[in-house]
């Protein structure tokens, strides 16, 4: 008789170790890493969000853990609430094309917190912890065989945390009972309303990760001292697949290849800070913009051709096209489309209170409309089309299939140590290029690293 497969995957958490990697799982998890530190570094001096959190954080007295990007220490739950907020309020973290899934943004503050609170904490265990709970994030979304909006919820927090919650409890060394603790404890936590996607007043979207992230530590050091969860938190009765996908889920897309195929290492890196689903779009704007051989003002109307996944960044039209808060504008294809026509890019600084304000930018988002499209040539969240019509009546067309950055169409080396350089260079505290250089050495290199909290 097989197996639970609450038991198939604790006992994979638990088991895993450096040498168990492919060589692939291993570089994907530098990757990871380099990239998450960068972008939640950027957020602590471009995140005004963040900064209840953080209050909040150092409210509960001073510790060993860092705030990244800020001379702060706090302690380990309070690292992981205030790092979460920041690890996706810019939107620039990694992301799973395949499934809603975004792997690390809850896991990389937990594993962090642990790193700087659990002594000596050597660069291979952390590595693996990292491709382990990446994998186990992207596996639990890939399985879903009903959608978790049917329900009423938001996947990408709720998946998260189940990711962190495994990369922790194999950090941790905990037995696999322990580890389906863990994930009972995650479960009598996490949360994430849809409702975040549709009030355009809330910025919780931007700082959601923190949630998650403060739940999935909790869940392991109960765990750790024998605080008991349930024998089938996931697929159980009343467990994980029947609250969030009723019931709905594939057993051999959760357990199958496990250990053999890390889904860590076949994430995309973004060129851009904002929704994946607007990066085809930037994409074929400054594209057209480059080989067409018009300026904006030629333009008299773009339309964009959309699947499913992205009508959620195209609806409410109004809203879409004049958003009031940033991490609402970075949720629009509208806005980023006409960033990336008036002002040739979409950068980290194009969300502040000038672009959310600039005539330019707004008028040209006026223009912009939304086609659905019931069979897209392109892979469903990640593709797209344009067609922009100017003023003399010419047409000029784009096409994307999958948007740059993804494993088909991967970033280079250089242009991710150039994204992580200018990502520091906008923390609160901010680090020179020089220094950054070396850093992101130190982190690509981590498995020779004997304590990777003192990095910090």
């Amino acid at each position: 008789m097989s197996l639970p497969v609450s038991d198939i995957l604790a006992d994979h958490i638990a088991s895993v170790r450096w040498e168990d990697l492919p060589e692939a799982a291993r570089d994907g998890a530098r990757r990871v890493l380099l990239d998450a530190l960068g972008v939640t570094f950027a957020a602590s001096g471009l995140a005004p969000e963040a900064a209840p959190f953080i209050a909040l954080a150092r409210a509960n007295g001073p510790g060993p853990c860092t705030i990244l990007g800020t001379k702060q220490r706090v302690q380990p739950l309070g690292a992981a609430l205030a790092n979460g907020a920041l690890a996706h309020a810019v939107d620039y973290e990694d992301a799973f094309d395949r499934a809603p899934a975004h792997p690390n943004a809850s896991l990389v503050p937990v594993l962090l917190a642990l790193a700087q609170s659990e002594g000596a904490i050597d660069g291979r265990r952390f590595l693996t912890a990292l491709a382990v709970g990446g994998d186990v994030a992207c596996r639990i979304a890939l399985s879903l065989r009903q959608q978790m909006e049917q329900g009423g919820w938001y996947p990408p927090p709720i998946v998260a945390a189940f990711g962190a919650v495994a990369g922790a409890a194999n950090l941790l060394g905990l037995s696999a009972e322990q580890t389906k603790d863990a994930l009972s404890l995650t479960l009598c936590q996490v949360t994430m309303p849809g409702e975040i996607k549709h009030s355009c007043r809330t910025v919780l979207r931007a700082v959601r990760e923190a949630f998650p992230a403060q739940a999935a530590l909790t869940a392991v050091l109960l765990a750790r001292e024998g605080v008991a969860g349930f024998e089938t938190p996931l697929e159980g009765n009343a467990g994980f697949f029947a609250l969030y996908a009723g019931g709905q889920f594939d057993a051999d897309d959760l357990t199958g290849g496990l250990g053999e195929r890390f889904w860590g290492a076949e994430l995309t890196f973004k060129p851009w800070p904002s929704c994946r689903g607007t990066h085809p779009f930037i994409e074929m704007a400054q594209g057209l913009m480059t080989d067409g051989g018009f300026e904006a003002d030629d333009i008299a109307l773009v339309e964009v051709m959309i699947d499913d996944v992205q009508a959620m960044l195209a609806e409410p039209l109004a809203r879409k096209r004049a958003p009031a808060v940033a991490i609402d504008a970075k949720f629009s294809i509208p806005f980023t489309t006409a960033l990336a026509l008036v002002r040739g890019g979409v950068w980290l600084d194009s969300f502040g209170p000038d672009s959310l304000s600039d005539e330019r930018v707004l008028a040209m988002a006026a223009k912009v409309v939304a086609v659905a499209e019931p069979a897209p040539r392109w892979q469903r969240g990640v593709g797209g089309a344009m067609r922009v019509t100017l003023h003399d009546g010419s047409v000029h067309e784009a096409f994307v299939a999958k948007a740059l950055g993804c494993p088909q169409r991967p970033l280079s080396d250089a242009a991710q140590l150039e994204k992580f350089i200018d990502c520091l260079s906008r923390a609160a505290t901010p680090v020179a290029r020089a220094e950054a250089e070396a850093l992101a050495a130190r982190f690509l290199a981590l498995e020779a690293c004997e304590d990777v909290g003192t990095l910090f």
